[in-house]
């Protein structure tokens, strides 16, 4: 988040709504998997919130891509844009919570699935979340921060404007026509709604509701630059990135992934007969990942063999959708600063060093995360590892209450992770807001414990002391210390 701004300037407004956008279309994916039965006109609605989602996020980075580029304080016209832009996604995350509502009510399939409820509940409460740090934004309006009007300077910006969804199908029996709405009764003016949006009223179906959404009109060139990058074609020696969004559906057949681990888990000490360096590093035998080229790691074990500590479900969605989902960003990331160096435009690169940070690190910390649980994990650490935890924390015992209540207290969605500090020598705990904010360099990550809700609330609803709690039962603690041998090769000078 882009706090050198101010709380309340431009950047920090769209990259929240940036961020927030991609979780709710996200969630729509969510939804379908876990109610893979749900009634045609329940999926239909749902692709059309997806759209307007998708659309919300794109006018919102191109938004922030050409502020980002442009240097300064916006012109007042592009306030106004932007104060527009916010209202219409504060609408469309009420109204996404109210049409959730309706579903958990009136669908039989949604009523037959005993996860779904759980999993709305949890959906509304993040968009509820969203809306409740838009509210704090609210006390100084976005035009305090506007630069004296330049003429002709809005002929250059991405101008937003806001339209209701097409009507879809005839409703079902199973759903309250009651519901539907008027897509522009959040609005304050008159003014407004002649300005960007439609008079009419979206039709009266159980789809109605589905309210405003957010496109792009037509722009300057330079506008439209920083729209077209974030389809960048991938850099060709590189391959085509994977389209991983036609299934959002779990097969009826459980993945079996074989396990690393031997039967019965490894034997006491394990490790300790291994080399420190591996033979395949010592012949150079390591593999490289191209530009763009980043893929899901498999599961080291079957989706519901963390039980009953961790849910099948909850691995399943965790794993296929949210990790999915941040290989895919840091592929796109990866190749739109490849194609920033072919050219030598450079204007979006802030931008993209962001979406960088964000999904490579949400990619890196989920890899270390299913592999340091196991389903015959648990207890505590031996040998050396053991010594330097005591060493470094005073007890086993004192250590685990630390990292516990360190991973209680994360703000919002994140991680807790163990970490060894080459050059001091110690081990430490750290916090990471969201993945990649709040946190340390020159570290290397040994345990990581993801407490973003959708890692939990399935099987712990907001309980999030009892999900710490159920994990200690299943951490790996051979993986730990096979990253701890490792990571203390290194010898960096202490300052």
């Amino acid at each position: 988040m882009e706090y050198i701004y101010g709380s309340l300037m431009p950047v920090r407004v769209l990259e929240e709504i940036v961020f927030w956008k991609k979780q709710e279309r996200e969630h729509v994916e969510v939804i379908l998997a876990i109610v893979p039965q749900l009634e045609p006109e329940y999926v239909q609605v749902l692709r059309e919130w997806e759209h307007v989602f998708t659309k919300t996020e794109e006018a919102a980075s191109a938004w922030l891509q050409f502020i980002l580029s442009q240097g300064g304080s916006p012109p007042s016209e592009m306030m106004h844009q932007i104060e527009l832009l916010l209202k219409a996604s504060v609408y469309q995350s009420g109204q996404f919570v109210k049409q959730l509502e309706t579903m958990k009510q009136y669908s039989r399939a949604v009523q037959s699935v005993p996860l779904a409820p759980i999993v709305f509940d949890h959906i509304a409460s993040e968009s509820v979340y969203f809306l409740n740090v838009v509210h704090a934004l609210k006390d100084r309006p976005l035009s305090s921060y506007a630069s004296p009007d330049v003429p002709g300077a809005h002929a250059v910006q991405p101008k937003a404007f806001i339209h209701e969804a097409p009507p879809l199908a005839s409703g079902s029996s199973s759903c309250s026509p009651a519901e539907a709405e008027s897509p522009l009764t959040a609005y304050d003016s008159e003014a407004e709604k002649g300005s960007y949006g439609p008079a009419a009223t979206a039709a009266q179906s159980p789809a109605a509701g589905i309210l405003a959404y957010i496109g792009s009109g037509q722009t300057h060139q330079t506008a439209h630059a920083a729209q077209t990058v974030q389809t960048v074609q991938p850099v060709p020696e590189h391959g085509e990135a994977r389209n991983t969004r036609e299934d959002t559906s779990f097969s009826s057949t459980p993945y079996r992934e074989p396990s690393y681990a031997p039967p019965g888990g490894w034997p006491p000490g394990h490790l300790q007969q291994q080399p420190l360096v591996p033979e395949y590093y010592l012949r150079g035998e390591l593999d490289s990942v191209p530009i763009g080229g980043h893929t899901l790691p498999p599961l080291p074990y079957p989706y519901d063999a963390l039980e009953p500590y961790i849910d099948e479900t909850t691995m399943r969605v965790h794993h296929d959708k949210h990790h999915q989902s941040y290989v895919d960003g840091l592929n796109q990331a990866e190749h739109a600063l490849a194609e920033a160096r072919r050219t030598g435009r450079f204007d979006l690169v802030k931008h993209w060093e962001n979406e960088l940070a964000f999904h490579g690190a949400g990619h890196y910390l989920h890899t270390i995360f299913w592999n340091t649980m196991n389903p015959v994990g648990g207890d505590q650490p031996t040998g050396e590892l053991l010594d330097q935890i005591t060493r470094d924390f005073g007890s086993f015992k004192a250590f685990k209450m630390h990292f516990s209540k360190a991973a209680e207290k994360v703000e919002g969605g994140g991680w807790t992770i163990l970490v060894w500090s080459p050059r001091s020598r110690r081990l430490e705990i750290l916090q990471a807001e969201k993945h990649q904010n709040l946190s340390q360099w020159d570290v290397i990550p040994l345990l990581p414990i993801d407490v973003w809700e959708h890692a939990y609330y399935l099987k712990h609803k907001n309980e999030r002391a009892k999900y710490i709690e159920d994990w200690w039962h299943v951490v790996n603690w051979p993986a730990v210390d096979e990253r701890f041998q490792a990571a203390r090769i290194l010898v960096w000078k202490p300052y």
